[in-house]
């Protein structure tokens, strides 16, 4: 078989689908990002497991919130972007109100993809909050004064 052939109709390997992060205390942690991002995270439970549903994007990607066995939190692990729209500073200000605790300030990456920056979550896990570039770009106020 044409191996070009079997990539194009496997379009979307590797692409990012899913993400869980870890809980050891799962009301704390849902609290966290309900507050940080003003959202309600979808609760469902299981007998080993408990779960908060982030919203899932436009392409379909989601993720939760894991408790149970097996969901240990952690500073080092895979970095997650989240989306905070175009004022990254009201967001890092929720970040200490909800319990986490922000490592790195907001950041510019380049005029073009806008800023970033690092926090811990309630739980200990390191996360990255985003804000793109702004579509509209603000005009500098004029002077009050004449010549």
């Amino acid at each position: 078989m044409n191996k070009q052939k079997n990539v194009k109709q496997h379009s979307k390997v590797g692409v990012i689908t899913w993400f869980e992060i870890p809980a050891i205390n799962f009301d704390r942690a849902v609290g966290f990002y309900n507050q940080v991002f003003g959202i309600n995270l979808e609760i469902s439970e299981t007998p080993s497991h408990q779960m908060g549903f982030f919203p899932e994007n436009q392409q379909g990607i989601g993720g939760a919130v894991v408790c149970g066995e097996g969901s240990v939190p952690n500073s080092t692990g895979s970095l997650i972007y989240f989306d905070c729209g175009e004022d990254i500073d009201a967001v890092l200000v929720k970040v200490a109100e909800a319990g986490g605790l922000v490592q790195m300030e907001k950041t510019l990456i380049s005029e073009e993809l806008g800023h970033y920056a690092l926090s811990l979550d309630s739980e200990g896990n390191r996360i990255a909050l985003h804000s793109p570039k702004p579509t509209v770009q603000m005009k500098p106020a004029k002077s009050g004064k004449k010549r």
